[in-house]
C-alpha cells in the first residue's frame, strides 16, 4: 500500500510543480529559457524530499 501512496504523490507532485513554475515566470514577467528544467527539477526535489518523508512518517509511526 505504501508504494501506492508515493506514486499518488509523485503524479500530484509533478502537476504541482509545473502549475509552481508557470506562477514564477508569470510573476518574473517572462518565462525561463535555458534553466527551464532546473528550476522544474529544484522544485519537484523540494516538495518530493518533504512529502515522501512525511509518506514514511505516516505508515511507519
Amino acid at each position: 500500500m505504501q508504494y501506492v501512496y508515493y506514486t499518488v504523490a509523485a503524479i500530484v507532485l509533478y502537476f504541482l510543480s509545473d502549475w509552481i513554475l508557470v506562477m514564477i515566470e508569470q510573476k518574473r514577467g517572462k518565462q525561463f529559457e535555458q534553466q527551464r528544467s532546473l528550476v522544474f527539477l529544484i522544485i519537484i526535489l523540494v516538495l518530493a524530499v518533504g512529502s515522501f518523508k512525511a509518506i514514511e512518517l505516516l505508515v511507519n509511526p
